[in-house]
């Protein structure tokens, strides 16, 4: 189905965030144009393996941009304004000032332009050199990342453009959807060094900040365990997010004895004690089989994967049985489709990629679809209700998002069972309601109401029946069985409600083989490949650490959204399937395209990617200082060889070409290490940055609410909680225009809402709310604590 079929967008961006983004439009049928100067997208050149193009537009582009159309042209031409005159949506990635002079929200009130930088518009960083490794380091990101006793590295597979496109379509089509009914555009402004924020480093500002901010004696970077460990023929990846699934890990490796062990209980106790406890869990996983370690495993309900690359990946048996992966339009690579389904219908097959200029003067005209502004202008969701029974990360992001943008969004747990990420505020146990403080919980159900239900009863699930016929959507992202358990099935939903959306978002899917294994972000990551690219190149694979939660979520948002669409067309309710690991993979699609291209695996090479040379980390005076630094141009590598004070040894013309760089990297990384070692962090900073050459220290990722680009945006908002107190919480990686603030209320408190929602949205009395309690239905302590 087209879904968008009547939108047009017009895509001036390059690279990957703005591409991937105006692909997820373009895979649901939007008309997606893409206008490109006349030497093309520099990624019609590029091949991450180096591969020979023959002259041929790369794969990986390709894949980007298939179901698009091109033309040639610039900002500013009147065939270009013409263009523009006629879009729902423009999307850029230019330089600041580029498109200002075109007073686009003045003459097309009805557009929304969508503005994708590394650092977002406002904020004193606008036109800051950057690349995708030095906004990581800004964010926090690298900071998180690694072995106390060795250098940090960052996450693989140019993750950030990822996350930041998934980030950047939700906003946009919110606002298109919008403009069809009011009338009034919108300018959203997203920032990439927000987006990985929210997405890498794990909420540590609002976790350090809860605890009052102690001095910080040792590095924030760490990695978890178990995560990818060694076997008999390779590796495996584990998650134990809960202490049941470390205890059912105890079990597995044959180790029971270690169950009342309160030390290895802990994160931080089994990285204190690294040595020993990696000798005892490797004992056992190296003498078995990753296959028997994943089917042992999954009988124990433990989150597990095998690490797959851009070529195991595509055989892995529940992939291939749900038909994950397809050929593209000319059968030369595979790829991921893309990661939904709505009503059991994937997006259509996607044309092939336009050629350079393919379009131009070959686009209609078309009439306007949106009218004149009309009336206040809402947020996007205002009147919207959802129904959110999802927990953890993932699915909560995605509801979040609809919350902050205006809907009505009502979260239910259960005191028998309250969202597991609320508990993860365990390090406050002295506090007398401790499971309020989980920092993710409170970061990503912001702006909600809070319900308690128990499904288990009867008088639950009638509730949540009511609720339904009253709402709009329903979203979840239990493991299938769960929801079934309680009778919720699609049919079920429907029946009750004609016009409900169901969003599902199990970790696998909802067929095949591994439906019924559980999985979270780290599950995804070791799955999907993600993890085969993170990581020094002499060590194992690693896990990014979440990105996976929000781009799941975000995908699932994006879907709800195309769902809404086709409800407005047809009147009818929509069933959508958001698997988390499709989203994965989409992710690390670049490594299937170019294994299935070109025959050649990408791996993992710590702080170095292709097409940058030198970039790396290089400590500077003081105690764990790192200078982030990245050459992605030959412009930029002269203006480093100023910096540096033209040394001898860059005087070697075999180094002003990346080719020459990239051969020499070691050489480079060893003077550079030497020129920065007795250096001050911040001062050489300032030096690069303002001799144009991308530079940063690696933010420590405990203080970026104190960042000075994300302060001057309001990145951050101070909340008062009524239990955990007043601290800066991290919002949207975007503004609108026209808001001044996302954060309206704190995330809600365990049943904070219970009598607000039970007695005025659905008319119970005092007394049978207190039966309710009494039968322990609601609540507002978990069970047990």
């Amino acid at each position: 189905m087209s879904w968008l079929r009547d939108i047009r967008v017009i895509d001036l961006s390059s690279g990957i965030a703005g591409p991937y983004c105006t692909k997820l439009f373009a895979d649901a049928g939007a008309d997606v144009i893409k206008v490109e100067p006349p030497s093309g997208d520099p990624l019609r050149h590029w091949s991450a393996t180096g591969a020979e193009l023959r002259g041929q537009d790369g794969a990986f582009f390709r894949f980007l941009n298939a179901s698009k159309r091109s033309v040639v042209g610039v900002p500013g031409d009147a065939a270009v304004m013409a263009l523009i005159a006629d879009a729902d949506l423009v999307v850029e990635d230019l330089p600041i000032g580029t498109l200002d002079a075109l007073d686009l929200p003045r003459r097309f009130p009805s557009l929304t332009w969508l503005s994708i930088t590394p650092f977002g518009r406002g904020g004193p960083w606008g036109n800051r050199p950057a690349t995708e490794f030095t906004i990581q380091a800004e964010s926090g990101s690298i900071g998180m990342r690694g072995l106390p006793d060795r250098e940090p590295f960052q996450a693989g597979g140019r993750i950030t453009e990822w996350v930041g496109g998934a980030f950047a379509a939700v906003p946009a089509l919110a606002a298109v959807h919008r403009a069809r009914r009011t009338g009034h555009g919108e300018h959203v402004d997203v920032s990439l060094l927000e987006a990985m924020n929210l997405a890498a480093a794990l909420f540590s500002d609002l976790f350090w900040s809860m605890f009052g901010r102690p001095p910080r004696v040792t590095p924030a970077r760490s990695v978890e365990t178990p995560s990818v460990e060694p076997t008999a023929d390779g590796y495996v990846g584990f998650c134990t997010n809960s202490g049941q699934q470390f205890r059912d890990f105890l079990v597995l490796i044959e180790r029971p004895d270690l169950l009342d062990d309160g030390e290895l209980a802990a994160v931080y106790g089994r990285i204190v004690r690294w040595k020993e406890w990696n000798e005892l869990m490797h004992a056992w996983t190296t003498t078995h089989r990753t296959a028997e370690i994943v089917e042992r495993a999954a009988a124990l309900r433990i989150p597990v994967a095998p690490i797959h690359n851009g070529d195991t990946v595509r055989h892995h048996e529940h992939l291939v049985a749900r038909g994950v992966f397809v050929r593209d339009p000319t059968d030369t690579f595979t790829h991921p489709r893309p990661p939904y389904r709505i009503n059991g219908q994937s997006p259509p097959a996607s044309r092939p990629a336009p050629r350079l200029g393919e379009h131009t003067g070959r686009v209609e005209p078309r009439p306007p679809t949106a009218g004149a502004p009309r009336g206040p202008k809402p947020l996007p969701f205002t009147g919207l209700r959802i129904v959110d029974l999802s927990n953890w990360w993932a699915g909560p992001s995605a509801a979040q998002i609809f919350a902050t943008l205006g809907a009505d969004v009502i979260h239910i747990e259960s005191i028998q069972r309250p969202d597991g990420i609320r508990l993860a505020g365990g390090a406050f146990t002295g506090h007398e309601q401790w499971w309020e403080f989980g920092a993710i919980f409170l970061s990503t159900n912001i702006n909600k109401r809070g319900l308690t239900l128990n499904l288990n009863h009867p008088a639950g699930r009638d509730i949540l029946h009511r609720l339904i016929t009253m709402s709009d959507v329903l979203i979840e992202n239990f493991s299938p069985r769960v929801l079934e358990q309680f009778g919720l099935d699609w049919d079920t939903v429907h029946a009750l409600n004609s016009r409900l959306i169901m969003v599902r978002m199990p970790a696998f899917g909802l067929t095949g083989p591994w439906r019924d294994h559980v999985g979270f972000a780290q599950t995804m990551e070791q799955i999907s490949g993600l993890a085969w690219v993170t990581g020094h190149a002499d060590d194992q694979p690693r896990i990014p650490r979440g990105p996976c939660d929000p781009f799941a979520g975000m995908h699932a948002a994006f879907s709800l959204l195309v769902a809404l669409r086709a409800r407005e067309t047809t009147g009818e309710g929509q069933f959508v399937e958001a698997p988390m690991v499709e989203g994965a993979l989409n992710a690390a699609a670049e490594q299937v395209v170019e294994f299935t291209a070109y025959g050649n695996l990408m791996r993992r090479a710590g702080n170095r990617s292709p097409g940058v040379a030198p970039q790396g980390l290089y400590p500077c005076r003081g105690n764990d200082q790192w200078l982030a630094l990245s050459i992605a141009t030959d412009v930029q590598w002269e203006s480093l060889k100023r910096v540096l004070g033209e040394p001898l040894w860059a005087a070697d013309p075999t180094l002003n070409t990346l080719a020459g760089r990239t051969a020499a990297h070691d050489h480079i990384d060893a003077e550079l290490k030497r020129w920065a070692a007795d250096r001050d962090l911040t001062t050489i900073v300032e030096q690069l940055v303002n001799a144009g050459v991308p530079a940063a220290p690696v933010v420590d990722p405990r203080t970026t609410s104190e960042h000075p680009q994300m302060r001057a945006r309001g990145f951050f908002e101070t909340c008062t909680h009524p239990v955990v107190g007043t601290h800066p919480i991290p919002t949207l990686p975007f503004r609108f225009a026209g808001v001044d603030h996302w954060l309206r209320n704190p995330a809600p408190t365990l049943g904070q809402h219970n009598h607000e929602i039970l007695g005025t949205l659905l008319g119970l009395s005092a007394e049978q709310i207190a039966a309710l309690e009494a039968e322990e239905v609601i609540g507002t302590r978990p069970k047990g604590l």
